[in-house]
């Protein structure tokens, strides 16, 4: 998705104190929208089910095997645990932080990928809440590793919830999955802004690996992972017409800041209504010095260079010594001179 990471055409380099305000306020604003939309338990379920038999009609159902081996391996499953409870809260910000200081042209596109798919995640939970594989009925043939291995992390009943913490989270926000969406946002920006070849691997191998934990460990469904990945694909044609709004907002908010706060703005200080970027200063052509003059004979330009073979005075192939010759060369010379 070259277009999503695509260097701004402002070429403004952000600043820290402005970004981890913003990336924090939306964060926030998506933890309690995820809290506030919430479904029916009954729908939820209903919605896990259908999944279930889409799968299984398709022959898609991978979850089950693989939860079965994590269950059986204790090995496999506690580190699958502790990679679905907390590697989407350490690599996303990490690439965040890595593109903001190793490739800051690609960084604001990149942030507002994340930001767009992340709020239409928002969108994907509140008109489709799923009840995931965990959750449903035993007869389903899953069992919740993160409840069988609990002992060994943080966690409770609340999936990467740490304990007593399970209604600060909605369980039934499966669809689609933000962990596969979000590994897989940083796994195209390690392989297209990566140099090292382990770090082009790692943008291979983390979203593929994000996607067999969350089936294993019974938190999403496979149509769950799709979901993530099309979330992000949509997130990624978004970019550019957010980009355009936001600057055309930030353009009709610098005619009406002061000076004081215009400084940091992309385009220069406007001062009498009039732009000081280099962009709008006209190039000049060089002076004439002679202004069309000729210099009589004799006379040389302040700063011209002349021969030790010149007389005093003479420039070197300059307007003097084209005179003198004119002079010599002319009938009303007198004979002396010629």
């Amino acid at each position: 998705m070259p277009h999503a990471t695509a260097p701004p055409a402002t070429g403004h380099r952000p600043r820290w104190w402005t970004e981890l305000p913003l990336i924090a306020v939306v964060y926030a604003l998506y933890s309690v929208g995820r809290l506030l939309v919430r479904g029916d338990v009954s729908t939820a379920v209903d919605h896990g089910l259908a999944i279930l038999r889409l799968e299984q009609a398709l022959y898609l159902n991978a979850e089950h095997p693989l939860n079965r081996l994590f269950t059986s391996t204790p090995s496999i499953g506690i580190p699958a645990d502790f990679a679905y409870a907390s590697l989407h809260y350490v690599v996303t910000p990490a690439v965040l932080v890595w593109l903001f200081r190793r490739r800051s042209a690609a960084y604001r596109a990149a942030r507002v990928w994340l930001m767009n798919s992340t709020l239409l995640g928002l969108v994907g939970f509140t008109l489709m809440p799923t009840c995931p594989p965990r959750l449903l009925d035993a007869s389903h043939g899953f069992v919740d590793t993160m409840a069988q291995y609990s002992a060994y992390g943080w966690w409770g009943e609340g999936a990467s919830a740490p304990r007593g913490l399970s209604g600060m989270t909605n369980q039934y926000a499966a669809m689609p999955s933000l962990h596969v969406g979000w590994s897989l946002w940083c796994g195209i920006l390690l392989w297209r802004h990566g140099r090292h070849p382990l770090i082009r691997a790692a943008g291979i191998a983390y979203p593929l690996i994000t996607t067999i934990v969350v089936m294993g460990t019974a938190n999403h469904y496979f149509l769950d992972a799709v979901a993530g990945a099309a979330v992000m694909g949509l997130g990624a044609l978004l970019v550019k017409p957010v980009i355009r709004f936001a600057d055309g907002v930030k353009a009709r908010l610098a005619g009406v800041l002061p000076d004081s706060l215009l400084g940091g703005l992309p385009g220069g200080r406007k001062r009498g209504g009039a732009s000081t970027s280099a962009a709008a200063i006209p190039a000049t052509v060089s002076p004439d010095v002679s202004a069309g003059c000729k210099t009589s004979t004799g006379e040389r330009i302040p700063g011209q260079r002349t021969t030790s073979a010149d007389p005093p005075g003479t420039a070197v192939g300059g307007a003097a010594a084209r005179d003198a010759a004119d002079a010599d060369a002319s009938d009303d010379a007198p004979a002396a001179a010629r």
